[in-house]
């Protein structure tokens, strides 16, 4: 699935070092619970892009809610802050064939450039560095992986394991759409 979870308003941007941290500590801390899997994300300035495998539509919920929650304690944590992170609940999208789980990947892991980022290799703020699925050519240009525990998991399901590649592996330069 494809999940997106937007901000509130007027909070500061998630796309700076500290956040990222506390964002890749709480992802890594809820990527796999409850039959829920994190499998890939992008982090932009007021909303989050994920791909998670769920058993069902509970697991979704209750691995959400969790991960969610991690991520809204560690943000209000850092910015000193009480209250609500989240503008509403988060929308979620079924992945149903192999060109879609493509798409959705090049959409998930290249967003920053559809808002205008300007980066060299993965996208910094992404599982980028974590992916296994770029061409020949881009495979050695990302970033190494920082230091510590990933904060994403291996995906299971044939669709986002294997399935995808049918439609080709990801160059670093693909635009989403």
């Amino acid at each position: 699935m494809h999940v997106t979870a937007g901000l509130r308003a007027a909070l500061p941007s998630l796309r700076r070092p500290a956040e990222l941290a506390a964002l890749r500590a709480a992802f890594s801390a809820g990527a796999d619970r409850f039959g829920f899997r994190l499998v890939h994300f992008s982090i932009q300035t007021n909303h989050l892009h994920l791909l998670v495998e769920a058993a069902d539509s509970r697991a979704l919920a209750r691995g959400m809610k969790g991960l969610l929650v991690r991520v809204a304690r560690a943000l209000n944590r850092l910015w000193r802050r009480r209250g609500a992170v989240f503008a509403d609940r988060y929308h979620a999208h079924v992945l149903r064939t192999p060109r879609e789980v493509r798409h959705t990947l090049v959409y998930v892991l290249q967003n920053a450039r559809k808002h205008g980022a300007s980066y060299a290799g993965a996208d910094p703020c992404s599982s980028g560095v974590w992916f296994d699925g770029w061409t020949s050519a881009a495979r050695t240009t990302p970033a190494r992986p920082p230091v510590g525990q990933a904060p994403v998991v291996a995906a299971r399901t044939w669709l986002l394991r294997v399935g995808w590649t049918r439609h080709g592996r990801i160059g670093l330069g693909g635009r989403p759409r």
